[in-house]
């Protein structure tokens, strides 16, 4: 059976040779589309079966044969996002960064989509441009760069010069997208409920009902651009972050005009280091920007990558600045999704093992509460009860917590079915987050746990003062908050002088001058 579909993924091979003369891409062929999925997913799924027949569980030889069938497999899914393209690619993103789902073979190979997307074609791009702004790129634009800045699985970004001589990067979107993703939707839906029912196991209806629901969303640039000044307008109290304008008059559904910022990806530790910009900085910068989206504000940034973040030093001030791109997707917080969210993290730092198991099952988790704190974290459970901001994280943790993930996959599916979906979107953002502390060398920092502490703390203050009704209650509540928050910022400083040179040659001297017993 998995031959069949080979000779028919090679069929489309030859299809595509047939259309060669003509502007038609055999990749946008309902048939090929549809043949090509369902060959790559009989092809792994037979692999799976043959591969690991008559061998024993958990011995040597079986995880390693596994391992091979995981690299190949990935292999397979890989090719078959970049062939297909749109909606393949973003649900092969979004697989690349299920670090606490998916074997290391999965999210290593499927992470390159988050950099190396298929391109449209320039007559493809420039169509687009003349079918929704009206006009040839010529009259539009001074100059257009036909190698695009980036591509992405809904659109490719551009450099282009106005006449007035600013400089603008046009987001435009591949041509078919809007047309086959809705089918590409229902194939995938289709395809998930036959390898659930071939591997019980394996079941992703939650990533399904997540793209459906997403879409719709990111397809439609008008939108992303009032996320975009939402955002500017809500943290502009923080300097450090630069979000580009858009021009409006050359912005449609499916272009997208802004300011061109240069800068280096977020997790780019070299182009830091040649520009003088402080790491930890920057990792604390962000951490601030995401602490307040999450706790304070419920309008969160769900697709922080390295390519959507970038850091620079401001051309006139010199000071560093964090730049947020692609504003696509968004995730509202509900009052109290958000408040359970707030006070599970501030019982996680402050190892409140009651309330962890309180405030996880309020969100779902049900008997489950050890494995969504581990998910949610991104740590083991024995770090957890420790105290995550009194261990940092160790190769050896990273490791076990991927074993785990392998030999409890049925339980975090059964978890990811059941959170709500505001939780899934969460997820995502917090291990692509964890992603660029681990290129930076610093997850799980100190001060990233005192910056959520306090975060944290007012948030939920805002809302007891808000429901309160008398103007002493009120006060109760400022007055606890600022003690709360005054101890947070005494031990901020304790850490401080720790970490100061003088408390190590002091430490140092006083350790030297013991007698010894």
């Amino acid at each position: 059976m998995a031959r069949w579909f080979l000779r028919l993924g090679a069929a489309g091979l030859t299809v595509s040779g047939l259309y060669a003369a003509t502007r038609i891409d055999p990749n946008d062929i309902g048939l090929i589309r549809i043949g090509r999925a369902v060959a790559t997913t009989a092809v792994i799924s037979y692999d799976y079966i043959v591969s690991l027949r008559g061998l024993e569980y958990g011995t040597d030889k079986y995880e390693s044969i596994k391992s091979q069938v995981h690299r190949r497999s990935a292999r397979h899914l890989l090719d078959l996002c970049r062939a297909n393209r749109g909606t393949f690619i973003k649900v092969g993103q979004h697989l690349g960064g299920l670090d606490y789902l998916l074997p290391e073979e999965y999210t290593s190979t499927l992470k390159i989509l988050h950099s190396q997307a298929p391109q449209s074609s320039l007559h493809d791009v420039q169509q687009v441009i003349q079918e929704d702004l009206g006009k040839e790129v010529t009259q539009l634009f001074a100059s257009f760069d036909e190698a695009p800045l980036g591509t992405a699985s809904w659109a490719q970004v551009h450099k282009v010069v106005l006449h007035d001589g600013r400089t603008v990067a046009l987001k435009v979107q591949h041509p078919k997208v809007q047309r086959q993703c809705a089918k590409d939707i229902i194939l995938m839906e289709v395809l998930v409920h036959s390898v659930s029912w071939l591997f019980p196991d394996f079941s992703f209806a939650w990533l399904v009902d997540e793209t459906k629901k997403n879409v719709p969303l990111e397809l439609d640039f008008l939108k992303e651009g009032h996320n975009t000044e939402v955002v500017a307008e809500m943290f502009k109290h923080f300097q450090f972050l630069k979000v580009p304008k858009i021009h409006w008059d050359l912005s449609t559904s499916r272009v997208l005009a802004m300011e061109f910022i240069d800068g280096g990806q977020v997790n780019d530790r070299e182009y830091m280091r040649q520009n003088g910009i402080d790491v930890n900085e920057i990792s604390q910068n962000l951490g601030k920007l995401y602490s307040e989206m999450i706790f304070v504000n419920g309008f969160v940034h769900c697709d922080p990558h390295p390519g959507n973040v970038l850091v620079r030093k401001a051309p006139r001030t010199n000071k560093v600045e964090i730049v947020l791109l692609d504003h696509g997707l968004y995730q509202t917080l509900t009052e109290e999704f958000r408040l359970n969210y707030c006070r599970l993290w501030y019982a996680l730092i402050k190892t409140d093992k009651a309330a962890i198991e309180k405030y996880s099952r309020r969100l779902g988790a049900a008997e489950l509460y050890p494995l969504f704190a581990c998910m949610v974290t991104g740590r083991s459970w024995a770090s957890i009860t420790k105290g995550i901001d009194q261990i940092p994280v160790s190769k050896t943790e990273d490791v076990e917590i991927r074993i785990k993930a392998a030999k409890y996959l049925s339980s975090i599916n059964e978890l990811l079915n059941n959170v709500p979906r505001q939780m899934l979107l969460l997820l995502k953002t917090n291990d692509l987050l964890r992603g660029i502390e681990t290129s930076l060398q610093t997850r799980a920092s100190a001060s990233s746990f005192i910056t959520m502490s306090r975060c944290c703390v007012r948030a939920v203050s805002r809302y007891e003062k808000d429901a309160s009704k008398s103007w002493y209650g009120r006060l109760k509540i400022s007055l606890a908050e600022a003690l709360v928050l005054w101890q947070i910022s005494l031990h901020e400083i304790l850490l401080w002088v720790k970490a100061s040179s003088a408390w190590r040659w002091v430490s140092g001297n006083w350790a030297h001058e013991q007698p010894l017993q």
